[in-house]
């Protein structure tokens, strides 16, 4: 891929670098169409955070997952039901040892007093202390790992949830932060220098997230086709940054602020005013609110960078409606699913 023009329409191949498979079946090699560039910063350390999830007395039993973090996507655990390991090369089960299997006939059930003492564990054995995140369905610990759940509802009124009790499923999302699989795109999202408004189409699964965290990066820290830029990120559901205590514990760049746990509306807006970034970034667009702060984010000389789902340009446009997307992004990046990604200028870009 020669120079930095961007034509109307350009297909790129990740399908070597199995990028769209590392949401879960990392391989130590990294494709030399990468240049070995891409780093898989996945360590030791981030094993070892894996494990500490769990309390001390199980940790023997979770030590095999843990040295296999690479390969993890998720983790579920349902009362009285099979630990599943959700992998890329399928779901896998444990015997009572904690070794995987493939079948799931005498694998190990989980028990309620497991999930009760893991969730007392996670919340340092006072629950009320974390009644904020358990409301939000979902904790972030240390690693960027998330943890979500589900059980029976407590309402406040008809539209509004007071808390979760008798928590009785859980999901452990593996963190994986990968560098270098924007390299690729990278130089099409530059015009004379400058980082052009972008937005990621993509459906779930596909890696958007993945990839948006390293565009962050790359574009705080800077890169062959721009210089360092700040960036301000509104991470609503703690997933870019990852951050624990407030502390990002994933590599979002040198001159990122991020705002954790804050709606992107009004997140956007308190960057805005706080932190003077040169670029937004959010994930998950959507709500009308977020589209009109970033339109005053927009109007104001601040360049974007958001994710929207769906399977394409259409999909988009039905979400975010046409003229806007096309008034408010000069590229848009879509996924399509085992390493392929279009890049393509919208009008005026």
């Amino acid at each position: 891929m020669e120079g930095i023009s961007c034509p109307r329409k350009h297909i790129l191949n990740y399908s070597e670098t199995r990028y769209m498979e590392i949401m879960g079946n990392i391989e130590s090699e990294i494709s030399a169409g990468m240049r070995g560039k891409a780093l898989i910063c996945y360590g030791r350390w981030n094993m070892d955070s894996l494990l500490r999830i769990f309390p001390q007395k199980r940790r023997d039993f979770w030590k095999v997952t843990a040295d296999k973090a690479q390969e993890v996507c998720e983790i579920r655990l349902r009362v009285d039901r099979p630990v599943i390991i959700e992998t890329s090369r399928g779901d896998f089960f444990l015997d009572h040892s904690g070794i995987w299997r493939e079948e799931p006939y005498g694998a190990y059930s989980v028990t309620e007093t497991e999930i009760r003492d893991l969730i007392a564990y996670l919340c340092q054995d006072s629950v009320y202390a974390y009644a904020d995140e358990i409301r939000q369905g979902f904790l972030t610990v240390e690693g960027g790992h998330r943890i979500g759940l589900s059980g029976q509802a407590v309402l406040e009124n008809e539209n509004s949830l007071r808390t979760l009790k008798n928590i009785s499923f859980v999901n452990i999302r593996v963190a994986h932060e990968i560098r270098g699989v924007a390299d690729k795109i990278l130089p099409e999202l530059y015009k004379a220098g400058r980082f052009q408004n972008t937005l990621i189409v993509s459906p779930p699964g596909f890696g958007k997230t993945t990839l948006l965290r390293d565009l962050i990066r790359q574009l705080s820290d800077g890169n062959a086709y721009g210089p360092g830029l700040r960036v301000g990120v509104v991470d609503e559901r703690s997933e870019l940054a990852g951050s624990y205590r407030g502390r990002p514990q994933n590599d979002l760049g040198m001159r990122t602020d991020v705002l954790d746990a804050c709606p992107k509306a009004l997140g956007m807006l308190l960057l805005l005013r706080s932190m003077s970034p040169q670029v937004i970034a959010v994930d998950e667009l959507g709500e009308e609110q977020d589209l009109r702060v970033l339109h005053m984010a927009a109007s104001g000389g601040c360049s974007l960078l958001a994710t929207v789902h769906g399977a394409g340009e259409e999909d988009a446009a039905r979400r975010l409606g046409g003229e806007y997307m096309r008034e408010m992004f000069a590229r848009i990046v879509i996924l399509k699913g085992r390493g392929r990604m279009e890049c393509r200028c919208l009008e005026g870009g």
